[in-house]
């Protein structure tokens, strides 16, 4: 890393392995000499402190697309179905289409699958514990999230390994300078998935059932509805979206957990943590690093080490979640991993208007599957003999190749 603190310039390449194995002590250097730097890789300016992070997340001066301001000169998505993708929307378009979606996600009807998670989890621990040695992420945090979107949205579960095919595919091109490679395989997956869903939509619009993809094809407000494209692309947001951050948290978490067995008991033992634990495994090792707002309008930022940033609207700035949930200006100890943390207002669901919208079903997801793990294996650890466990090379998103344990 050579951080240049007096022109704010910073040279870090994301695919090196000493970088995204262990980001915190390069954030923790940038955090204390310059928190608001021009990251030459990305080729833009990237905020890495909380507050400058969380306050940008909220102002409406910055958006996902600048599509709605008149003249600007907008990017074209790399996949087709992202026009109509509520994440890449700015009011009233965003306004609109939220509105009709999160009726769906109210607490009480996401309140209503912990049985059904519940069961999964204990399902799929009864084959883990038949076995000496699992990976952690294929045969417990992967299918969680997965069968669980499945079946919210009426697909058939024997789809899931089908929709993780499509959704990892997708999600590459998000990355830092995707390959042609992956840009074709993006593509070409994303029209697979398309042509899936507007086969299941007819079927439904047909056939209503008592799920998500009924629901949101009768989703109206004041004679307003989904489009076709905006439905099938919500559908695959979700999936896309609902699946990485929450494999991610289950996968960091408990490595995390087994790496500090001090922190592991006590949560064994004070069930009552189980909602401070999981907002604490958010933060500690954030499942998305990097999020990007454009600047809608002309405008002047203070920066922490003194002087002003000018930012002419239609530049792309990234904000650095996963530093901004290290800041020792907000965090106590940020380093550590304390699962009573009472003060923990991390931003690993992002913020604003695009605060994410699965949040609630996520945080479900997390509370039901770690504690019933940590219940079921009490007498679980890591297996030594398939060596030290190593992140993917996706530095957006933050998430191991695997995770060897033995119940």
């Amino acid at each position: 890393m050579k951080l240049d603190v007096e022109g704010r310039r910073l040279r870090l390449n994301p695919r090196d392995p000493a970088f995204y194995q262990d980001p915190y002590p390069s954030y923790g250097r940038i955090l204390k000499d310059c928190p608001v730097v021009f990251w030459e890789e990305f080729e833009r300016w990237c905020f890495f402190g909380h507050r400058q992070v969380d306050t940008i997340l909220r102002s409406r001066r910055f958006g996902r697309s600048m599509a709605q301001i008149e003249g600007a000169v907008t990017r074209e998505p790399i996949l087709e179905v992202d026009r109509h993708s509520l994440l890449d929307m700015e009011p009233p378009s965003h306004t609109r289409l939220r509105r009709l979606v999160q009726g769906a996600f109210i607490a009480r009807r996401i309140e209503e699958l912990r049985p059904r998670i519940e069961r999964l989890c204990h399902e799929l621990i009864d084959q883990i514990e038949r076995r000496h040695e699992v990976d952690l992420l294929a045969t417990y945090a992967t299918p969680i999230p997965v069968v669980v979107i499945a079946e919210l949205l009426g697909v058939p579960t024997q789809m899931s390994q089908q929709l993780l095919d499509w959704s990892h595919a997708m999600v590459a091109v998000y990355e830092l300078g995707p390959t042609d490679e992956q840009i074709v395989e993006a593509r070409r997956s994303a029209d697979e998935f398309v042509r899936f869903l507007r086969g299941y939509v007819e079927r439904r619009r047909r056939d209503p059932r008592d799920d998500l993809l009924s629901q949101l094809i009768a989703a109206e407000e004041d004679g307003d509805r989904l489009t076709e494209d905006e439905l099938i692309s919500t559908c695959i947001l979700l999936l896309n979206a609902g699946h990485e951050a929450t494999v991610n948290v289950i996968g960091n978490g408990a490595l995390a957990l087994l790496r500090h067995p001090d922190q592991l008991s006590k949560w064994r033992s004070r069930p009552d943590l189980t909602r401070s634990a999981v907002e604490e495994l958010l933060r500690y090792d954030t499942p998305l690093h990097v999020f990007h707002r454009w600047v809608l309008e002309d405008q002047v930022v203070h920066v922490p080490s003194g002087g002003e940033l000018e930012l002419p609207q239609g530049t792309e700035v990234s904000l650095v979640l996963g530093a901004a949930n290290h800041d020792p200006a907000v965090f106590h100890e940020p380093e550590c991993i304390d699962l009573a943390r009472s003060k923990n207002p991390h931003l690993s669901f992002g913020g604003g208007l695009h605060y994410c919208l699965g949040a609630p079903l996520a945080r479900l997801e997390l509370q039901i599957a770690i504690p019933i793990l940590l219940e079921r294996l009490p007498a679980l650890e890591l297996d030594s003999s398939a060596g030290e466990p190593s992140w993917k090379n996706t530095y957006h998103f933050r998430g191991l190749d695997a995770l060897w344990v033995r119940p």
